[in-house]
Parts: structure tokens; sequence; C-alpha cells
């Protein structure tokens, strides 16, 4: 953030070559952050984490259209990046149980921010796409 001007988002008083190279975008924590929250299942699965812990049966019951194959996935991704956490507990048989971390509890107000925002202009972005559409030659017209 500027100095002498602390109304400037983070985003914009970042640095940027020009042009910027893809591998240093594909490399950006940033860029990595939101391609893990924005996959079809992740942002759910946080909100039910934050929430409280969940068993994997509980979690695949409340998403309606996950399979077992993605929602393991989706999870072991999550622990990978270090925001959820898998208890096993010793019982016949072993139950599993999953939670967010520390650090992924840490995600939600991120989260939550963008999505007040994106309830709060949900309309605008509705209305700015029915104009564009309405303006724009179907995608079998349009050149490359």
């Amino acid at each position: 953030m500027s100095g002498t001007n602390t109304h400037v988002p983070s985003v914009l008083s970042a640095p940027l070559p020009s042009p910027v190279p893809s591998e240093e975008y594909d490399a950006c924590p940033v860029t990595d952050v939101l391609r893990r929250v924005g996959d079809r299942w992740t942002l759910l699965i946080l909100i039910l984490l934050g929430r409280r812990p969940h068993r994997f049966n509980e979690l695949h019951r409340s998403v309606e259209g996950i399979s077992q194959r993605m929602l393991t996935r989706t999870l072991r991704a999550l622990e990978r990046d270090g925001l959820a956490a898998r208890t096993v507990y010793p019982t016949v048989p072993p139950s599993v149980e999953y939670d967010l971390t520390p650090l992924g509890r840490t995600l939600l107000n991120p989260l939550s921010t963008l999505a007040d925002w994106a309830v709060d202009h949900g309309a605008e972005i509705a209305t700015a796409r029915d104009r564009h559409d309405a303006h724009s030659p179907p995608p079998s017209e349009q050149s490359a």
C-alpha cells in the first residue's frame, strides 16, 4: 500500500512487469489461491467445514452432485494446502472427520468479503452481461 495514499488497493499498488510473464503469473501466490478456491467444489466445502467439522459421508450428503471421487480429491487438495485437517478416530470401524485448520479459518473472512461483494453486485453483473450479449454477434459469427 502506498505510504501517501492508503486508499490504493494492494492489487493496484503492487508492481507488475510489462508484459507479465506467464510463468510469473502462474507462480503468483494470489493466482494459486484463486485457482484453489475457484474450482467447482472447494468454496462450498470450505464453508461447510467453517461451520463445524464433518465426517466424509456427511459432506457427501450435504453437497448435491459431488461424486465421492471429487469430494476425496477436493479434501486432499485442501489438506495438501494446509487448509483442512483429517482426523482418524480409533473406533471400529475407524471414523474420519474433516475440519478447517487455523490457516483455513483465516481464509473465511476474505472469502466472506468476496461473497458479500458478489451478492451486492450480482444484479449489476447480470445486467451488464445481458446488455453485452444483446449487442454481440452469436459465437458462430464472431471472428477469432
